[in-house]
């Protein structure tokens, strides 16, 4: 689930990333165009009520991001409430976030 919100700064936008406690997992991390798919700079949280995996980025409006989710350092999955997805170069979808 994406949840998307003003930004706190001017031309941003705060993009909340959130996937259900149901992703058994050890660690999950957004990856990303807006992190240069580095796959550790961006970890998620558990919630506070421990139901969600969660990661809030401030992101320029504007702009179109591409992500995935890293699960476990060697699972990819999509959010499949992305705004849409594109072809990637492995055969398979990347999530695309609108700002």
């Amino acid at each position: 689930m994406i949840i998307k919100k003003e930004g706190k700064e001017p031309g941003t936008m705060l993009v909340i990333f959130r996937l259900h406690k149901s992703v058994m997992a050890d660690s999950v991390y957004v990856v990303g165009d807006f992190n240069n798919w580095n796959r550790h700079s961006h970890p998620m949280k558990r919630s506070e009520d421990d139901e969600m995996w969660e990661l809030s980025l401030e992101l320029e409006k504007g702009n179109t991001y591409q992500f995935r989710y890293l699960i476990d350092g060697n699972n990819w999955q999509n959010d499949w409430h992305a705004d849409r997805y594109v072809p990637n170069p492995f055969g398979g979808e990347n999530s695309v976030i609108e700002t």
